[in-house]
């Protein structure tokens, strides 16, 4: 199996770590698909976005999300992000203790070189 890097020095990733109301996970995860997947969501438009997020659950807490994403640029992702927000209001978003739903930023700082995937995929 050939390894590759999950992300790329230099680049971001947006860190979501949220809670849902009690007992409304699977309903929380088919409004965000429906959101993340539908013709209205601006991320997925933007250059400024390396790979798709992934949406995880907790496997201790059904309630309990991350949702992580790479960005090339954070203030864009900021800027995308107020914006949907304040215009389209995801119906998901509801569904989370709290109502707050701001990503922490993290800077990708190291990742395996390339002659180290290339000799681990050779042998």
């Amino acid at each position: 199996m050939a390894l590759v890097p999950l992300a790329t020095k230099g680049h971001y990733f947006h860190v979501y770590d949220f809670k849902v109301k009690p007992g409304r996970g699977d309903e929380f995860v088919e409004l965000f698909n429906k959101f993340d997947y539908g013709d209205n969501n601006p991320f997925h438009r933007s250059t400024a976005q390396v790979k798709d997020g992934v949406l995880c659950r907790d496997t201790a807490d059904p309630d309990h999300f991350y949702l992580i994403g790479e960005w090339r640029d954070i203030d864009e992702h900021r800027r995308i992000r107020e914006q949907v927000a304040r215009e389209i209001r995801p119906e998901f978003v509801q569904l989370i203790e709290g109502g707050h739903f701001v990503p922490n930023y993290a800077e990708i700082v190291s990742m395996t070189p390339q002659e180290v995937l290339d000799k681990a995929a050779a042998e």
